[in-house]
């Protein structure tokens, strides 16, 4: 059963137990009601205990059921709250640890409340693109007041319990036994009456209607792209203005309508994607892992650096290595500097602060990092320079040790070849900057152990980084696409476009950036070493030579002052060059070019629909395990706009067949043999279906 049923002297405790977070789905909402219904029944019972089994009271609804028929099947969570609700006899929850969503708004259905210290209390719904729809928007101001609870709303943020005495009427010591102290509150309060309901209680807040248009206004300054939170703000306001039966409908019908959102079919697509990432098919939940307790990074440049930040972060000592003492001092210094900076934020202790710099030591010796559990080289890119690193790891590391590299392109199966034990090696492609991008993507090479891989997936975990694991191919799955990305790009310049429109363009769909401005932030120079590697390997496919005009300019982005972009002294906004944009025009003309007006519509489709068709590649030739992968790699470490749900959702949402014809369009026109259509979208659109479907 998901809900336990045990009578304990005069007092019936209905236990939810639907692992892991006894999220309220079909099943767990009709025992639940069975449960309380039995309890009315038994006339030896004269109060009703709700609580979660395991580590939680409950999370919420279950999400999977949305917008399935499933949600509003008999009984659902509006049935459950007024069972519990309408009891004849007192109903407490029992709460503890975690109670969000679902979970405290049937809480706030029950006629007492009591908790341990420590509870996680949540109306996270918000970060799904939606509202609390069982009542909490028209409960929580009914029990803590219009103002912290439109702050709850809002921003879906956990408040531990014992900041919430309001909500509660007993809050019990952090070594109390919860259904022992419930039970003896339940059985004190067996025969009061009338019972106590929520619904009846009145928001008072004086000028409430000042106080609402300033929440309006600040709400939507902060939303964005997001309708969910202005939506909040007009739900919780209807607390105060309606009648609670009419404010739960209001309730109701507002979140019936961010439920068909594309903003929160985003949102709960990214929810999903995120926590399957993390499953590989022939990878065991139960694969053992090795211990990480300690770990050596080989390089101390901006990249090591930031990855041994990480390590620090996650309380796991760092040897730092490098070849020569300067370059160890300047990137110590430049660790301590980035903290130093935090601390000033208020965002960081002295305390912590020194905590993980004692965690840190440096050396110029590779055998004295022999001991470390893990190793990850953040060296220069070119595979002569993996080797060296590699074979001098083959030589000093112990037995179990797993050998990471850092690289963004190059062949992991190559790397591995290096040693004796290609078991033991993985990509773990960091982003940068590596402290604080969440992406990591682990590459799985041919001879990748198991374990080694479960090992790497559950080390992301406590480097709070979103692990998406990738086969072997160049590029890995992000820089793979991005390339295809980078190549419209500058197509469109030799075709008419200039660098601040395609940006804008880019940046007004939802990107964190445009691709000029990205490349000026990572450095022109990185793209032209990738395409000169290009031109040899791979003759067949074609660049704008626009970008290597640049670079011929000595304009490597941010770090020379200038780019496609000028850019002044601690300021990083992009000031648009005359002598680039001349530059760009001269090229479009000794290509015998034409130059046309772009439309922004163009613009973002080429861009977007090359990291579609460049995807579906990816996921025929099983590099990527899913195309919610490819999401996942593209909302956090590209900038890919969360409320659109990644290159390969938002296909599906426009349609696959419109997808196909648009890039049939512009195969007609300027480089159009890049627009051959991956057999799998083909495939897909022909039977209309989607890549998540």
């Amino acid at each position: 059963m998901t809900a336990e049923y045990q009578v304990h002297g005069t007092v019936a405790v209905v236990t939810l137990n639907n692992p892991p977070v006894n999220g309220m789905g079909l099943e767990t909402r009709t025992a639940a009601v069975q449960g309380i219904q039995r309890a009315l029944a038994d006339d030896a019972v004269k109060a009703i205990i709700i609580t979660g089994a395991g580590k939680a009271f409950s999370g919420g609804a279950d999400i999977k059921e949305f917008n399935s028929p499933k949600a509003m099947t008999e009984p659902n969570l509006h049935t459950l709250i007024a069972t519990a609700e309408s009891s004849t006899k007192p109903v407490i929850a029992a709460i503890h640890t975690v109670c969000m969503g679902g979970g405290l708004e049937l809480s706030l259905g029950c006629h007492y409340r009591v908790a341990l210290p420590g509870a996680q209390i949540a109306l996270p719904e918000v970060k799904l693109g939606l509202l609390p729809g069982a009542g909490g928007t028209q409960r929580l101001s009914r029990v803590l007041g219009l103002e912290p609870a439109l702050n709850m709303i809002v921003s879906g943020n956990p408040v531990p319990s014992e900041k919430l005495p309001a909500l509660f009427d007993e809050l019990y010591a952090a070594d109390a036994d919860l259904l022992q102290s419930a039970i003896a509150f339940a059985e004190k309060i067996a025969d009061v009456r009338p019972l106590p309901k929520v619904r009846d209680r009145k928001v008072d807040y004086p000028n409430h209607e000042a106080f609402l248009q300033f929440s309006r206004n600040t709400v939507k300054a902060m939303a964005g792209p997001f309708p969910a939170p202005l939506e909040c703000v007009e739900t919780v306001a209807a607390s105060v203005t309606m009648k609670f039966e009419d404010g739960l409908k209001f309730e109701r019908e507002r979140f019936m309508h961010l439920i068909q959102t594309s903003e929160s079919k985003s949102l709960r697509h990214a929810f999903f994607a995120e926590r399957i990432a993390s499953k590989v098919p022939d990878v065991p939940a139960n694969t053992p892992v090795r211990a990480i307790k300690s770990a050596a990074i080989i390089g101390a440049g901006m990249m090591g650096g930031g990855i041994a930040m990480n390590f620090l972060n996650a309380g796991i000592p760092v040897k730092l290595l490098e070849t020569k003492q300067e370059a160890l001092d300047k990137g110590i210094a430049t660790i301590r500097k980035n903290y130093e900076n935090t601390l000033k934020k208020g965002k960081l202790t002295q305390e912590k602060l020194d905590q993980r710099m004692g965690l840190l030591s440096s050396t110029l010796s590779y055998e004295e990092i022999g001991d470390a559990d893990i190793v990850v080289e953040a060296v220069f890119e070119e595979l002569s320079v993996k080797e060296t690193v590699f074979r001098k790891l083959d030589e000093v590391m112990k037995p179990g040790a797993i050998l990471a590299t850092n690289t963004s392109t190059l062949d992991v199966d190559k790397i591995a070849a290096f040693t004796k034990r290609p078991q033991d090696v993985i990509g773990t492609h960091f982003f940068s900057p590596a402290n604080v991008m969440k992406l990591l993507e682990i590459v799985r090479g041919k001879e990748t152990a198991k374990d080694v891989l479960a090992t790497a997936l559950a080390l992301s975990k406590k480097l709070k980084k979103t692990g998406v694991v990738s086969g072997v191919c160049d590029g890995f799955i992000g820089n793979r696409m991005i390339e295809q990305y980078s190549r419209q790009a500058g197509f469109l310049l030799e075709e008419g476009a200039l660098p601040e429109q395609v940006d804008k363009a880019a940046e007004k769909f939802g990107f964190a950036m445009g691709p000029f401005r990205m490349g000026d932030l990572a450095g022109n120079d990185i793209g032209w070493a990738i395409r000169k590697r290009r031109y040899v390997e791979k003759p067949e496919i074609s660049y704008s030579k626009t970008a290597d005009l640049l670079c011929e300019m000595g304009r490597y982005g941010q770090k020379t002052g200038g780019g496609w972009y000028d850019y002044k002294a601690g300021d990083r906004k992009a000031y648009p060059n005359e002598q680039v944009n001349a530059m760009i025009v001269q090229h479009s003309a000794d290509l015998g070019i034409t130059r046309r007006k772009i439309s922004d519509q163009e613009i973002v489709e080429r861009l977007v629909y090359s990291l579609v068709n460049e995807g579906a590649l990816i996921l025929e030739e099983g590099i990527a395990l899913r195309a919610s992968d490819i999401d996942m790699v593209y909302l956090t470490g590209y900038g890919f706009p969360l409320y659109r749900g990644g290159p390969m959702f938002y296909a599906d949402t426009v349609g696959l067949p419109n997808v196909l014809s648009a890039m049939n369009r512009y195969a007609q026109g300027h480089q159009g043999q890049a627009w051959k259509p991956a057999p799998l979208l083909l495939k897909l659109a022909a039977e209309n279906k989607g890549f998540n479907s």
